[in-house]
């Protein structure tokens, strides 16, 4: 009987997929665009069928024919022997503050120029667009360099030290959650977040504020649930394919520490979803679609200070509907299988798959713009104050972006997006199938369980290729 239902079900696949194929295949021009004001040319349309239609048949291979035991082992942790007792990590974290406190200063005192001053340059160029990405590939870094745990270890002692209050219980990791996204609109939305004044004080604002939030509810619980970046790298750190647990070094597949972290909580799992939609929202807010559809003529733009309700708004729409949207596949599939009962782990469970796809589009999204923000952050280092001086002995040094004036190498940088937002749909397929059959000890019913989610993940790298692919009115 599981045998006829397993067949039956690959026979559904297969027609699914032909239809996908037909679909994706059908003939459409695109016009791809690699950054932002940098220089729009026109690439082979092969190029987005290509990527978008290898994303589908690798996707229902995995669903119908990959075997459950080679992705169960693909994802299984192995152990290299190898000792690595990191120490001194208090003082790594109060080098941190010190450091952090240094660029505060510039912030206030140093040039105008965010291009020439090291808090913006820092803050959103390392930090924010290359930092991230390191989380996913060397792990948490961010244990270590976190400028709070340092200070407050001098101060209090122990982490685990309980504050004078307790958080509420009921509240979840809901003020981690609102914090992130009162960050992503303010690096959205706000009309100048690249402003070195502006952002020393919202920077020096939040230090303040996660500093006393330790101490009044402890350390461990107000990180844990309430300080967002703590959390978000922590999510990205588990696709990185090193780990070391009591001072020996791990190793597996990208994702492995996705499939053996502890069940994650609903909080969790939300953020990971918001953190999709909070980052797909930061390339569609300046695409020509959506200027088009909120009044602003791509060609003349008129200045963030005219779009910043419905930007605010859009990504609200986008923070939501994502999570909603999500959920509804996961509880389609569960009622396809008759397992809606499995709903909450599930969710929590398969929310963690999106990471990949998440840190994929992460990558692409900002690598022109890191790839020359960061000659202006070395030229900034080079002379934080802006008073002539030369302390890397760079000489006469200009930044460039000729790479984004040449067929050639745009079309290099482009087929790069592309293949990382398609490798990233892989490795959460993957996840999601070795998570599929330990949820439901590969029944013939996980194959319908994947069906919609599958759609989903399909849907959104073609969107993620969409975007790389769109012109940009800012």
């Amino acid at each position: 009987m599981n045998s006829r239902l397993g067949m039956k079900n690959t026979k559904m696949v297969m027609a699914l997929a032909i239809a996908i194929l037909i679909f994706t295949l059908a003939p459409d021009s695109a016009f791809a665009h690699v950054s932002e004001q940098g220089f729009v040319l026109l690439l082979p349309t092969r190029l987005y069928i290509i990527s978008g239609t290898a994303a589908v048949a690798i996707t229902l291979l995995v669903i119908t024919l990959i075997p459950a035991s080679v992705v169960t082992t693909l994802f299984q942790v192995r152990k290299t022997g190898i000792s690595a007792n990191i120490r001194f990590e208090n003082t790594i974290s109060v080098a941190s503050t010190f450091a952090l406190l240094a660029l505060v200063f510039l912030g206030f005192y140093g040039p105008y120029d965010p291009l020439k001053n090291l808090l913006p340059l820092v803050i959103w160029t390392l930090w924010w667009q290359g930092f991230l990405f390191a989380q996913a590939i060397f792990g948490n870094l961010w244990h270590w360099l976190n400028p709070w745990t340092g200070i407050y270890h001098l101060i209090k002692g122990d982490l685990d030290r309980p504050g004078f209050l307790q958080l509420p219980a009921w509240l979840g990791r809901k003020p981690g959650i609102l914090a992130f996204v009162l960050f992503t609109a303010f690096s959205l939305v706000d009309i100048a977040p690249d402003n070195p004044a502006r952002l020393a004080v919202v920077v020096l604002v939040y230090w303040f504020y996660t500093f006393a939030g330790m101490i009044i509810f402890g350390a461990r619980d107000w990180l844990d649930r309430a300080e967002c970046f703590t959390m978000l790298f922590r999510l990205f750190s588990l696709l990185s394919v090193i780990s070391i647990e009591n001072g020996k070094v791990h190793l597996g597949f990208p994702g492995w520490r996705l499939i053996n972290a502890p069940k994650p909580d609903l909080g969790i799992a939300i953020l990971a979803i918001m953190m999709l939609a909070a980052g797909s929202f930061d390339g569609l807010n300046e695409t020509f679609w959506w200027l088009g559809n909120i009044g602003i003529n791509p060609l003349e733009f008129p200045g963030r200070s005219q779009v910043i309700w419905p930007n605010f708004l859009g990504l609200l729409a986008a923070v939501i509907l994502l999570p909603v949207c999500f959920a509804t596949c996961i509880y389609v599939g569960l009622k396809l299988a008759d397992e809606t009962r499995q709903f909450p782990l599930a969710f929590a469970g398969f929310a963690l798959t999106v990471i990949p796809i998440a840190t994929g589009y992460h990558f692409s999204h900002y690598l022109t713009s890191f790839m020359v923000n960061i000659q202006y952050t070395l030229a900034a280092f080079s002379d934080p104050l802006g008073n002539g001086a030369d302390y890397l002995h760079l000489g006469r040094f200009y930044v460039t972006s000729g790479f984004l004036n040449s067929h050639h190498s745009v079309k290099i940088i482009w087929l790069l997006q592309a293949a990382l937002v398609v490798a990233g749909h892989i490795v959460a397929v993957l996840l999601s199938h070795c998570l599929t059959i330990r949820i439901f000890a590969n029944s013939p019913k996980a194959t319908n369980t994947q069906m919609p989610l599958a759609m989903f993940m399909i849907s959104y790298t073609v969107f993620g290729l969409w975007l790389l692919a769109s012109p940009r009115g800012l």
